[in-house]
């Protein structure tokens, strides 16, 4: 017999939010795992607060709003809130009961500042390795290192001579003015956006447009390829080489070595040097001209191995670029591009790691 449509709405309703996410639902363990981190880092967020004044909204759901972000590609912040109001597997993974208002999307902005000033995501990322069973996932003895651009929140036209006073030009085009960039020789030395002046002139390859851009830099151990360390700079020739020193140093202060795989990029001498310093094996792609890298590294099946698996750090970058949105930021400043791209990075760590957990 065919139904028909009812019209009227309950006026209660008996079901729990609980029971409306399914057992087997993917989001249940990385809840769990985020719960348990975010209970030890509750004396940290109380210190970030003030203990008079209005209660905020807790920093615990204002995390796990980021995450659901990440995870399910959401464009911005307005549209985060627009979903927590009417999704109940977003209220459900907040923390947000059936009746429970959602905050202003400016609530974010409002506190995102102090939450960069106590570098919260980059301890919610050592919050979550250092868990019992996720440390046993991670190798001690093996990683990789690489970077990617991320793009700017600045267009190409925000781009000035430094000691030019004047304000940009204004036209019949409004906001978008036509502005002819031809035989006009723009570096970074002498020109810097007005919109975002920490991003900078940078082209990845020859042949290729320069656009302003950041650098995102990942170390991850090659176990099971969850990332271990980030952290952001201003594009240059030598960033990547320095933050991997950065990221590396820390894990080589031990009696045994420890290896480091790379690509060609980071076969330069001082570099391998360093490295070999702080008692780091570098299995660096030989370049194949004026390589650093000897018959002493290649002849080893690890170097090989490291060649091999080295390249699964790719594999995070497309997944925080494309799923997290971190291919083109939305934030201006080294300081809070670097924020999000720390926890987008944590974000891809939580969806992997109940996959190889229960696995």
């Amino acid at each position: 017999m065919r139904g028909g449509e009812e019209r009227s709405d309950g006026m209660f309703s008996y079901v729990r939010l609980e029971n409306r996410v399914a057992k087997d639902h993917p989001l249940r363990p990385i809840r769990a795992l985020v719960d348990e981190v975010l209970a030890g880092m509750s004396t940290r967020f109380a210190a970030l607060y003030s203990h008079t004044g209005r209660p905020s909204i807790p920093p615990e759901q204002l995390l796990k709003a980021l995450l659901l972000q990440a995870f399910f590609s959401v464009r911005s912040e307005r549209q985060l809130m627009e979903q927590l109001d009417y999704n109940l597997l977003f209220r459900w993974f907040v923390g947000l009961s059936m009746d429970a208002s959602v905050w202003d999307a400016t609530t974010f902005t409002k506190n995102r500042d102090r939450l960069l000033q106590g570098d919260v995501a980059r301890e919610f990322l050592a919050a979550v390795l250092s868990q019992p069973r996720v440390k046993r996932l991670l190798s001690n003895d093996h990683f990789s290192v690489d970077g990617t651009l991320i793009e700017a929140w600045a267009s190409m036209k925000s781009v000035r001579p430094k000691d030019d006073g004047a304000p940009p030009p204004s036209g019949d085009g409004g906001r978008n003015v036509e502005v002819n960039f031809r035989g006009e020789r723009r570096t970074n030395d002498t020109h810097a956006s007005t919109t975002d002046p920490s991003a900078k002139l940078y082209k990845k390859s020859p042949g290729v447009g320069a656009a302003l851009c950041f650098m995102g830099h990942a170390l991850m151990e090659n176990r099971n390829g969850l990332i271990v360390d980030a952290v952001l700079t201003p594009v240059d020739g030598h960033a990547e080489r320095a933050a991997a020193l950065i990221m590396v140093e820390p894990l080589a202060d031990r009696p045994t070595r420890i290896t480091l795989g790379a690509d060609k990029g980071y076969d330069a001498g001082d570099f391998v040097n360093e490295l070999r310093s702080m008692n780091v094996t570098p299995h660096v792609a030989a370049k194949e001209k004026h390589s650093t890298i000897d018959s002493r590294t290649t002849c080893h099946a690890g170097y090989r191995t490291s060649l091999r698996i080295r390249k699964r750090i790719e594999e995070a970058f497309g997944w925080i670029k494309t799923v997290a949105g971190q291919r083109k930021t939305k934030f201006r400043g080294v300081d809070r591009v670097g924020w999000a791209f720390t926890l987008a990075v944590a974000a891809y760590n939580l969806i992997r790691i109940p996959k190889l957990i229960f696995s």
